[in-house]
């Protein structure tokens, strides 16, 4: 068993946020405002009351205690309806805080248990906390592979020779996006007073980001195109100009402007001559 302080905190954090919530919905729930359903007699107001306790996970937490007083009018008979009594009540209630109830509810928060099937001389325990801290790591390109980026399942094949040339080229197309990625966010967070990326995200042209994933850095690439026009004495070939945020892209990841701006001039050199053996 190993009791984070940070995570506790954040729990701790949260239960203070539930229980600041709870006692505003409480504190709200006679107001009367137009539009607005309220409890009118102490066996609603207790239901409503554990709704509010139930939806905020402080149930216990809180003392909630509902005060009614009765008013009892007698109504005559009018008009062939039978003479009535009729109740009414004017509701309050007030709450206060369990103290012992959250202070043992605080005691438990920020554990966890760790099991493993590695026997302490292979592996300590600090080494399964950090391992089990780091599967993220591992999962996130998992789930790349397994996603829309890739789409490995389903498999279409039925030779295994086939499967297997799939999944070995799929896992290095996994280890290049995760390359791409991490070395943008590194070079992201070696400038912490560079302005962030901003213009990966369509519709948001001033949400910037210190953290992209390699699908936004690639969908940044999207508008790129390649016009050849063939004339009868020449070939016109237009590449379309990087953007500014393009061109920060490809420096951010390790590479030059001219890997891209060569491509014009590779596709009009001259094609070599085979010779024939």
């Amino acid at each position: 068993m190993v009791r984070s302080p940070a995570w506790k905190a954040a729990q701790c954090r949260a239960l203070e946020r539930r229980l600041a919530q709870a006692e505003a919905d409480l504190a709200e729930l006679l107001v009367s405002r137009r539009g607005k359903v309220r409890p009118t007699t102490p066996d609603e107001a207790a239901v409503a009351v554990t709704r509010i306790l139930e939806r905020q996970d402080v149930a216990g937490l809180l003392d909630v205690t509902v005060q009614a007083a009765a008013q009892t009018r007698h109504i005559r008979a009018y008009r062939g309806q039978p003479a009535r009594a009729e109740t009414t009540y004017t509701l309050s209630l007030t709450t206060t805080r369990v103290d012992a109830a959250i202070a043992a509810v605080e005691a438990r928060l920020g554990w966890r248990v760790y099991a493993t099937n590695q026997p302490a001389e292979v592996n300590s325990l600090t080494q399964v906390v950090l391992a089990y801290r780091d599967q993220y790591l591992v999962e996130h390109p998992i789930g790349r592979l397994k996603g829309a980026p890739l789409s490995l399942s389903p498999v279409y094949l039925s030779r295994d020779a086939h499967v297997t040339g799939l999944v070995r080229l799929l896992t290095i197309a996994v280890r290049v996006l995760s390359l791409l990625e991490y070395g943008i966010r590194q070079s992201l967070a070696q400038e912490p007073q560079a302005e962030p990326l901003k213009g990966l995200y369509a519709g948001q042209p001033s949400h910037g980001s210190r953290r992209p994933t390699a699908e936004r850095v690639l969908e940044a690439f999207e508008n790129l195109t390649l016009t050849v026009v063939t004339l009868p004495n020449q070939i016109i070939r237009h590449l379309t100009p990087l953007s500014n945020l393009q061109q920060r892209l490809l420096a951010l990841a390790g590479l030059e402007v001219s890997c891209y701006t060569r491509l014009v001039e590779h596709l009009s050199e001259p094609p070599r001559e085979i010779s024939e053996r």
